[in-house]
Formats: structure tokens, C-alpha cells, sequence
């Protein structure tokens, strides 16, 4: 939230935060969203301009002022990444986020006050139905389609990044703890994001029926089956190393002043941060090892519906990247092909 006499002059930015924590959107997002209004606000203010008086020409010089500055603390401009971008500029995902933030913010204005217009321009619709989405049987599973604007920076379009199998193994090896052990094993094994795993109480967790209630992107709940290992792994947690605590929270701080509290997500950072440089696996995030279960599953040929099931996707389209990702599979695929291509006669 603005605070002081920026809050008097751009209330309208606070109002639309708590509309986005009213909508219960996530407290990440509402975050990310308030930094980067902040970020509009103070150059808006050092051009002199009000929001009323903000205009497309007005959003194309912030979104040049995005692209030419220099991000703080950052190498400077004779570091570059491998597809050529400078390393101290704002990516593209930044600025077209920045982008949305103001979108959303110029939207809530024209709810309260119709007379009032969008000054970010609407682009083409993003995705296109095929008839059978439009009407039919499956209309029920076509997502309303969305338009993006035309000042949008295009991006480039990352697959995710799995571990290599030794790699993974060596990284889950080296927790110690069979706290930390659970924790990596239920995103390894049953691919849950690292908010998930934070959030699980003790009550979602059904070792017997090797069951677990998650809670994901969305306040959106799924059931995930629970590896037997894992299972095995976090029964052993809760009799021999939780610590005594009011906190519903599967996992807690073991040791030092906050002991008995739920691990924070700063928490499980630092526990990753240490094991990465214990094992030198660079790539040893979190995240990586959720996108190496659903690597898996993709070379293991499970159904597209059956992972975003499991992964806990709301599209389908966003499942699909994985498929991409097992390249046994496609190799098999590849030479089975060109053996038949140089069997025929």
C-alpha cells in the first residue's frame, strides 16, 4: 500500500490493491502488483503527471523508460546472457507484468466510474477456438479467451527445467533431516510446489491411504497420491522430530528462537540455498524438483489430463510443456521413425 502524501495522490492504486486482496487473489501477486503501481507512481511523479492524465502516449513513454533503465546492482552492460540480452535491463516478463499491473488498475477505475477510459489499448484475442470448443461437446472445456494488449513485449518461451536423474538423487541424498528429506521428496514424488508443501497441515496428510490434500494456485484443493517412501518419510518425522506446537502446520522450525513455528518460505530457501553449494547442483531449486515429477511423467507417456490433475494446473496448455520435455520418449519416437523412413522399399 502507498503510504503518505503518495497516498493521497494516487488513492486510487490503494483502492485497487484491496479490491485484488478482496477478489482473495494471491498475497504474491497483490505484492508484485503494488511494487510495480509504486514503481508507475514514482515515474509518473517525476514526469509531473497525474493518473487522470494518463494517456497511451503517456504508456509508451514509461514502457521506453522500462525498457532503457538499469536495474540496481546488477553487472553491467558488457554482461550478457546467451541469447544476447543485457543483464542489467528489466526481462520482458517484467515490463509486460508492469504492463497488467496498470491494465488492472485503469480497469477498477472504469468499473467505478464507466465514464472513464482505459488508456492501455486491447489487442487481438490471444487464443483462437476451434469449432468444437465454440459449440459442442466441448465447449465445457474452452477457457474464455483473453486479449492482450498490443504494447505487450514479446517474450521468450522457457521450458522447464528438470533435474538430471543422478543429480536429483544426489541432491535428495544429501538432506539430513527427515523433515527436509519430506520436503524435497514430496516435490520430487508427488510434485508439489513449494507453497503447497509449506502449507500442509498434519491433517492433510493420510499416510495410511497414502493420500494428500493440497491446497494450490487459486485456493484450488486436489488430492495427490502419496509416494510410499515419502510416507514412509514423513511418519517418521512427526514421531521423532516434530517438535511439540499449537501450529497445525506439518512443517515447523526445529531449532533456534522460532522453534515450533511453520517454516517460512525464506526458511525453505535457505535449506536449498545450502544444499546447493554442498552439492555444487547449481540447478538444485525447489521448483526443479517439481518440473523433474512432471518430466517424468511426461516420458513415462501419462495422460496429458491425468498430470495436470496431478500438477495441479487450471489449463491444460500450461501441462502441455512438459510433453516437450521427455526426450527418450521423442528420441524413441524419432528413431522408430527413421527406421521405418529406411525399411521401405
Amino acid at each position: 500500500m502507498l503510504a503518505g502524501s503518495a497516498a493521497v495522490r494516487f488513492g486510487l492504486v490503494n483502492d485497487y490493491l484491496g479490491y485484488l486482496a478482496d477478489r482473495n487473489y494471491s498475497p504474491k501477486t497483490v505484492r508484485a502488483y503494488g511494487y510495480d503501481l509504486l514503481g508507475f507512481c514514482r515515474w509518473l511523479d517525476g514526469e509531473d503527471l497525474e493518473l487522470a492524465g494518463v494517456t497511451t502516449d503517456v504508456l509508451l513513454a514509461f514502457l521506453r523508460a522500462c525498457r532503457e533503465a538499469k536495474v540496481p546492482g546488477r553487472p553491467g552492460p558488457n554482461v550478457v546472457r546467451l541469447s544476447g540480452r543485457r543483464m542489467d535491463q528489466y526481462a520482458a516478463t517484467t515490463i509486460n507484468r508492469r504492463l497488467a499491473a496498470i491494465s488492472g488498475l485503469f480497469t477498477f477505475a472504469a468499473m467505478r466510474d464507466p465514464s472513464r477510459k482505459n488508456p492501455v489499448p486491447k489487442g487481438r484475442e490471444a487464443r483462437w477456438l476451434t469449432s468444437g470448443e465454440r459449440s459442442g461437446m466441448l465447449a465445457h472445456t474452452a477457457r474464455r479467451p483473453k486479449s492482450r494488449s498490443s504494447l505487450r513485449l514479446r517474450e521468450p518461451r522457457r521450458l522447464p527445467t528438470a533435474l538430471p536423474t543422478l543429480e536429483a538423487a544426489e541432491l535428495l541424498a544429501s538432506f539430513r533431516t527427515w523433515r527436509d528429506r519430506a520436503i524435497a521428496g514430496l516435490m520430487l514424488y508427488c510434485g508439489l510446489r513449494s507453497a503447497e508443501v509449506l502449507a500442509l497441515d498434519v491433517t492433510d496428510v493420510d499416510i495410511g491411504g497414502r493420500w494428500l490434500t493440497v491446497l494450490g494456485k487459486g485456493q484450488r484443493e486436489r488430492r495427490v497420491p502419496l509416494d510410499a517412501d515419502v510416507a514412509s518419510v514423513i511418519q517418521v518425522y512427526l514421531l521423532a522430530e516434530r517438535p511439540e506446537s499449537g501450529s497445525s502446520r506439518l512443517f515447523l522450525v526445529a531449532k533456534g528462537p522460532n522453534r515450533g513455528q511453520p517454516l517460512s518460505a525464506a526458511g525453505l530457501r535457505t535449506i536449498f540455498r545450502y544444499h546447493r553449494e554442498l552439492t555444487g547442483i547449481v540447478g538444485g531449486h525447489p521448483h526443479a524438483l517439481r518440473h523433474t515429477f512432471g518430466t517424468a511423467l511426461a516420458e513415462a507417456g501419462v495422460d496429458l489430463a491425468v498430470m495436470q490433475a496431478l500438477l495441479g494446473h487450471a489449463h491444460v496448455d500450461t501441462t502441455a510443456r512438459y510433453v516437450h520435455l521427455a526426450p527418450t520418449h521423442v528420441k524413441a519416437e524419432f528413431d522408430a521413425a527413421r527406421d521405418r523412413l529406411r525399411s521401405q522399399p
